[in-house]
């Protein structure tokens, strides 16, 4: 079956920002690009091997209408939450907290370098009250990999070549972390009806006939599938694939609805203590 190799039609690069109690970042995908990179809400960059630049942390807060995956390339992080849940997840691994009605979570990076990723993924308007709070640490040994001619794929979540990895119940995410060898080239399949992005985690590569420079997202379109290419010294790449949900968004800080007049609703509710939709407390 012929295929239709995708072209770049939008890149990001990011600003710098602090979020949490102090961690310096870089904010890749914002409420500028939300509609652009739908069903991608927010793409925050770490990297840096400067402890006084993440060792303060995310203290506990509130999220409702998404669901947010951590991906920990260097370092590491511990996540904790109003369900009980405490994990630290580290090299190579992933977390994936489903905020749906309401949770409170807290994340803690630590380690001698943070070099990683903070995906928010929108939820369906039909769930983002229905949906019960989870999470789910996806550990190496839950991370199929795969052998490319060029370079390795590894399957954080969703589908690859007919193999299947975990995967959350509201929105179908394939997120792959990709090595790519020296001057080495990859073709991947996507679904054609996906948005799909791509972000240089490190090294610069070609995807389309578009180059694209490390730490940057480049939103693809218009095919089934993706071409990568690495210079000298190799380069590693997250694809991240998922349908467009077409809904309209109303955004305030970490809560994401569809109407304002939910926003406001949630915001009342945080003041009166009401946020938290289950008999659960932050721990």
């Amino acid at each position: 079956m012929a295929t239709k190799e995708r072209k770049v039609i939008q890149k990001v690069k990011g600003v710098r920002a602090v979020d949490g109690a102090g961690v310096s970042l870089v904010r890749v995908l914002g409420n500028e690009t939300v509609y652009d990179f739908d069903p991608f809400l927010m793409l925050d960059s770490f990297d840096s091997t400067n402890p006084d630049d993440y060792r303060r942390g995310f203290p506990a807060h509130p999220h409702r209408g998404i669901e947010t995956v951590s991906f920990i390339a260097k370092g590491r992080m511990t996540h904790k939450d109003h369900l009980g849940s405490k994990q630290t997840i580290g090299d190579g691994e992933a977390q994936w907290l489903t905020a749906g009605s309401g949770a409170f979570h807290s994340e803690q990076p630590s380690g001698d370098r943070l070099l990683g990723l903070q995906l928010w993924l929108n939820m369906p308007r039909k769930q983002k009250m229905a949906a019960a709070p989870a999470y789910h640490g996806i550990l190496r040994d839950e991370i199929k990999e795969f052998k490319l001619d060029g370079g390795t794929l590894r399957l954080l979540t969703g589908e690859y070549a007919g193999q299947k990895g975990w995967q959350g119940k509201y929105v179908p995410l394939d997120y792959y972390d990709i090595s790519i060898d020296s001057n080495a080239r990859l073709a991947i399949d996507v679904k054609p009806e996906n948005t799909v992005m791509l972000f240089t985690l490190s090294g610069s590569v070609v995807s389309g006939g578009s180059h694209i420079s490390e730490k940057t997202a480049a939103r693809l379109v218009d095919g089934d599938a993706v071409t990568i290419e690495a210079g000298e010294g190799g380069a590693r790449v997250m694809l991240m694939s998922a349908p467009p949900l077409h809904e309209p968004v109303a955004w305030y800080g970490p809560i994401v609805m569809n109407e304002e007049r939910e926003l406001n609703v949630a915001l009342r509710e945080l003041e009166d203590g009401e946020f938290l939709k289950s008999n659960t407390k932050y721990l």
